[in-house]
């Protein structure tokens, strides 16, 4: 999660405004104004009362909402549509901490930063989310330079808790929570960036549960900085050996799927040899997207702000995943999450899953906190997520 507001306008999506909705656009769902047709090859498709799309070779379905009234009032073709046609590969949360106590460094474990809750990450894995993305500070790992080797001490409790995730069946994502930066300076230096990756990996490298992550939300940098170090990152990650994990990689601006596909298009130029490759985006529902407000901005606010990044990964042949979202305790924000989750399911041919931010033992009463029993995102949102599952 970013720690500012993104500066800039964000261009309006064209599915509201355009007298015919484009190829996977929104089409249809409560309160929704904008076009009801598509362009032609396509049709409205229903996929629930929130939301409709524009899919190709589809047999038309309604666009309005559909209760259990009309639903049998409706014929029998449209009256069963096909609901979220894939499952999600990943689906879980953000389990912050690791990086907490920023700019104490190197700090001491339990006053400045935590690991996982080992309960929690059970209890949730007991219901049924399977994976964790778990955030840490590259200046606690690496402490003297990035190309040195590993604290031992803080090496081997984020070990402990990675592990414990794995070792329950469920996918630990490695997550340097680092904004492309170290000790506050964006890192320019792309071979002492493959040497971190590579000698972090190494320490993982039999686990297959194990997702590494490039680094969280680079932001205000070069655009072809951004695209060199995620392959530094591919390829030190793989010159360790390690061949069977997924790397997912992110993008400038915070990361943001809702500008990805007008600022991060060279990352289609990555490569990896392993064709495991994960583009992973954020996303928050309030006005300026930066997930530090309770107000979203309306119900349909979450599709809307990821259809043009599923345009992208699907024109560019490429998989996805919505590593951070969350949404305040309100009904706006809840109708404007089930809304997100449903288009990335009904597009799960691209997107490959979504992680809520976030959980971690230390979160208090902030609004998104996703740790049971009593955070208050767990308590707004576990049985809505647990929908997904």
């Amino acid at each position: 999660m970013k720690g500012s507001i993104i500066a800039g306008a964000v261009a309006t999506l064209a599915a509201g405004a355009a007298a015919q909705a484009g190829a996977w656009a929104q089409c249809g769902g409560q309160n929704w104004s904008g076009a009801t047709t598509c362009v032609s090859g396509h049709t409205c498709v229903f996929v629930n009362q929130w939301y409709s799309q524009c899919q190709p070779g589809a047999a038309p379905q309604p666009t309005t909402l559909v209760t259990s009234t009309t639903r049998a009032a409706t014929t029998s073709a449209a009256a069963t549509p096909t609901l979220a046609p894939g499952k999600f590969k990943w689906f879980g949360t953000n389990q912050a901490g690791g990086e907490f106590g920023e700019k104490t460094y190197p700090g001491v474990w339990g006053t400045h930063f935590i690991f996982p809750d080992n309960n929690a990450i059970r209890t949730l894995i007991n219901q049924g989310y399977n994976t964790f993305r778990v955030g840490f500070a590259m200046e606690r790992l690496a402490q003297n330079g990035l190309t040195n080797s590993f604290d031992a001490g803080y090496l081997r409790n984020f070990t402990d808790s990675i592990n414990f995730i794995t070792n329950a069946g469920a996918y630990a994502v490695l997550d340097p929570h680092n904004y492309g930066r170290y000790f506050g300076n964006i890192i320019t230096n792309t071979a002492d960036f493959q040497t971190f990756w590579r000698n972090l990996a190494t320490q993982f490298v039999n686990n297959p549960r194990v997702i590494f992550d490039t680094n969280n939300e680079y932001h205000t940098m070069s655009q072809d900085l951004v695209l060199q170090l995620n392959q530094a990152a591919i390829n030190g990650i793989r010159a360790a050996g390690a061949k069977e994990q997924y790397i997912w990689v992110e993008g400038n601006s915070w990361s943001g799927a809702w500008t990805w596909n007008v600022t991060n298009t060279n990352l289609v130029a990555l490569t990896d040899p392993e064709n495991k490759i994960i583009y992973q985006m954020h996303q928050y529902l309030d006005s300026d997207g930066s997930g530090t407000a309770p107000a979203c901005v309306n119900a349909q606010i979450g599709a809307q702000r990821v259809v043009g990044a599923t345009a992208w990964l699907r024109a560019n042949n490429k998989k996805g995943i919505l590593g951070e979202f969350a949404g305040g305790p309100n009904d706006v924000c809840k109708q404007a999450v089930r809304g997100l989750l449903d288009h990335l399911k009904a597009n799960s041919d691209v997107w490959q899953g979504a992680l809520w931010w976030a959980g971690g033992p230390w979160w208090g009463d902030y609004m998104f906190s996703f740790e049971p029993p009593s955070g208050t995102g767990y308590v707004n949102y576990n049985n809505i997520l647990r929908e997904y599952i």
